[in-house]
């Protein structure tokens, strides 16, 4: 359990930085697949209780790994809780050296995925240069922050953003940014608005069940193309993790709804060595750990599967 606790830990606190995600962190761990299925699984009974199939609501209910999801779950709580203010100010403090630290995190995860592929075809490889590309010139355009949003517009925002708890590659927080949504539903949070949290857990909770479904179908049966398209979101990702932009990528506290910058710049001599440091340090640590961490993958048990 307490090795649970500490993999949500990790995942909250990628969470909480805008172009890292905790998708990215359960698949260096090797719990990515097992976390989906869960997912699956509690998207499943929650279609059973809007249809009001009590029965299906209780066997997929019973099904989800709550002795592995719970744990999960209270290590991404404590994570956003206790991080989210260090790493805000690390990020206004220290930019650079974090955007590199970050950096190789993403770069070592992209090897460990590379090694997940079970074959890697022609289609495979086209399909990650693709949607690489095609992530790396989307990234490049930021919406400005939306005026007092509706509440529909929350319940859209949330059912996006969370799809990224479950997405290698991008973070929620940075979906937020381009949606220009983050500032309004930080200070919805920080208001304590709860209509507007309720409309947006609400979203999340919709668009989680539906795309975990989603994605779960296309891994089972196409899983070496998808995991293809999910390592190009990763190196597409990169381009907000660049520690040398025009414009150095922060979030102000006072103006969280925007990062600066999207034009990639090369370093100058004075500020290249402690991103690079940081960067190869981390690339070095999460292909150590991608390498050496026990995997908790595994097929979902027959009884279950057939209802999923």
């Amino acid at each position: 359990m307490a090795l649970t606790v500490a993999r949500g830990f990790c995942m909250g606190a990628a969470d909480v930085v805008p172009g890292v995600s905790g998708g990215t962190v359960a698949l260096v761990f090797g719990i990515y697949e097992r976390l989906l299925d869960n997912v699956r699984r509690g998207a499943r009974a929650l279609g059973s209780l809007v249809r009001l199939d009590f029965n299906g609501f209780g066997t997929h209910f019973r099904s989800v790994e709550w002795s592995f999801m719970l744990p999960l779950l209270v290590g991404v709580v404590i994570a956003v809780g206790a991080l989210s203010t260090v790493i805000e100010r690390l990020l206004q403090e220290r930019p650079e050296e974090m955007a590199g630290l970050f950096l190789g995190l993403v770069l070592g995860s992209i090897v460990v995925a590379w090694r997940l592929l079970h074959s890697s075809t022609p289609a495979d490889v086209a399909v990650m240069v693709v949607v690489g590309a095609a992530t790396f010139l989307l990234l490049g355009f930021q919406s400005g922050p939306v005026s007092d949003p509706a509440l529909p517009i929350y319940f859209g925002a949330g059912a996006v953003a969370i799809c990224a708890m479950i997405l290698p590659g991008i973070s929620g927080s940075f979906l937020l940014l381009m949606m220009g949504m983050y500032a309004a539903v930080l200070g919805a949070v920080h208001d304590r608005d709860l209509a507007v949290i309720a409309v947006f857990a609400l979203g999340a909770t919709v668009g989680l069940a539906l795309f975990s479904s989603a994605l779960g179908y296309l891994l089972d049966n196409h899983h070496d193309l998808v995991l293809g398209a999910l390592i190009g979101l990763m190196i597409g990702s990169v381009r907000v993790l660049w520690p040398w932009p025009n414009g150095v990528g922060i979030i102000s506290e006072e103006a969280g709804e925007s990062i600066s910058g999207t034009a990639l710049h090369m370093p100058t001599a004075e500020n290249w060595l402690w991103p690079t440091v940081l960067a190869a340090t981390a690339f070095i640590v999460v292909v150590a750990v991608g390498r050496l961490a026990p995997s908790d993958e595994h097929p979902l048990p027959k009884t279950v599967e057939a209802n999923v």
